[in-house]
């Protein structure tokens, strides 16, 4: 991508902003004042820019090698996962596969942990990033292309009224409020009646408030995706949470099933996880290189390992880290 296209993004930390009562702005899920949601989100957009669409190409890839290191702030980490998703997307061109990517990596810092911070905050920000992420990686033309599913209805207007203002993506959502909502249900949304013939690239922020999220993005994936030239992001979808057992099998067997009927077809194309602790460490990985499990030191990161499979979180946090 040409440097003229890049508008450089602030070099301070991306942080949440704070209401003018010293509380973070309301979670996606309160449903509060869509006003005040608004001004907390254009607060947010001070911190980090936004750049402006490629001139020419579908998605332009730069020069990379396999010697991807750890990002210094969240421009060069969109940067990197842009980067990553048009390599993948270039070698799907080729390969006809690819169509199921994951991007994943922590919004409350780049060495917070799951936790870390307010889920509702985070969710914000990820909505944020994928507006930059998007912005980077979709020329004007193949904007109207790309529909991009937020987890519910409510999210979407948000987005509207507030990050997405003035984008011309397609916002979609993958459930819809229930009357049983505040336990926990709500109905699945039909993906054949949202998907329309000139879709191109979809996009899931975010799904994984509600465990209905990710088993309708596997549906979007198998009646939109599947045997077609349409590839499918999922955007901090925190899918180590299946990946790790944290949805027992017996309270949750489509969910965990997900680990042998989706996820085999998924390249993780960008990924940042942290492991905190005496010996913390980061396990990293930008699409096509390894996976690098790094460590930090005063002015930077070491790398001790790497792979070409991923390893569980498990192995990463009790052979490789201690052992470095």
């Amino acid at each position: 991508m040409p440097s003229s296209d890049i508008v450089t993004a602030s070099k301070v930390p991306f942080a949440a902003p704070s209401l003018p009562n010293g509380k973070k702005h309301l979670p996606p899920k309160s449903y509060g004042n869509l006003v005040t949601r608004k001004m907390a989100a254009q607060t947010v957009s001070r911190n980090l820019k936004f750049v402006r669409n490629s001139a020419s190409g579908d998605m332009e890839t730069s020069s990379v090698g396999l010697d991807v290191s750890i990002p210094s702030d969240y421009s060069e980490l969109i940067e990197q996962a842009r980067n990553a998703t048009a390599l993948a997307v270039k070698d799907n061109k080729q390969l006809m596969s690819l169509l199921l990517q994951e991007i994943e990596f922590p919004t409350s810092g780049l060495e917070s942990v799951p936790g870390d911070g307010e889920g509702g905050i985070e969710m914000t920000e990820s909505m944020q990033l994928i507006r930059e992420f998007c912005n980077r990686l979709i020329v004007p033309e193949k904007a109207r292309q790309t529909r991009i599913f937020f987890p519910e209805a409510n999210e979407v207007k948000f987005a509207r009224e507030s990050i997405f203002e003035g984008a011309s993506f397609k916002l979609d959502y993958l459930t819809k409020p229930s009357f049983f909502e505040d336990f926990g249900f709500v109905e699945k949304v039909k993906m054949t009646d949202r998907v329309k013939a000139e879709d191109e690239l979809f996009l899931a922020a975010y799904p994984y408030f509600n465990v209905t999220e990710m088993l309708v993005v596997e549906e979007l994936y198998r009646e939109a995706v599947q045997n077609t030239l349409r590839k499918l992001i999922i955007f901090n979808g925190e899918l180590d949470r299946i990946r790790s057992g944290y949805y027992p099998p017996f309270f949750y067997p489509k969910l965990a099933a997900l680990s042998k009927s989706l996820f085999p077809f998924m390249e993780t194309v960008y990924y940042i996880h942290n492991f905190k602790g005496r010996c913390g460490g980061t396990l990293f990985r930008s699409y096509p290189g390894p996976w690098k499990v790094f460590r930090k030191v005063r002015n930077g990161y070491v790398c001790l390992h790497q792979q070409e499979a991923m390893p569980s979180l498990k192995e990463v946090a009790l052979d490789i880290l201690p052992s470095a």
